[in-house]
């Protein structure tokens, strides 16, 4: 069997940046909803720091980002990032995109369990994209 085709689009390195700032605001606003007890809002924000994370990563490190529909795509091309534990963190932004229908299209609310597990993971994740962005 063929190996899958991701879809992704060039980006010029210094967009890295511009992604990390989306990731930073998103991660700052979920720090604040959950404070505040809005665990909707912070499992969607979860989400977006961590696509925004993602998205800046890869860019940094292969000029390229995931354009897919099929947003678990990113995870591979994380993966891929010859960044120590690059496969790890691939691992744990599965963990949160895994929760993106649950959040955004299931008819019940998080729970404040969810909103802190995936406010832990995304941080997680976030801390370490932040800390490798030059």
């Amino acid at each position: 069997m063929a190996a899958k085709k991701l879809k992704t689009k060039q980006e010029e390195k210094s967009a890295a940046r511009d992604f990390l700032k989306k990731a930073e605001d998103n991660y700052l606003a979920m720090l604040g909803a959950l404070q505040n007890q809005n665990y909707n809002a912070a499992g969607t924000l979860a989400l977006q720091c961590a696509i925004s994370s993602a998205d800046a990563i890869c860019v940094q490190e292969k000029g390229i980002r995931s354009i897919s529909s099929d947003h678990l795509d990113v995870c591979e091309l994380v993966s891929a990032i010859t960044l120590p534990e690059a496969k790890e963190k691939a691992n744990l932004l599965k963990r949160i995109i895994a929760k993106k229908n649950l959040i955004q299209y299931e008819r019940r609310n998080i729970f404040q369990q969810e909103a802190e597990e995936i406010v832990k993971y995304s941080s997680r994740f976030y801390q370490w994209v932040a800390s490798s962005i030059k």
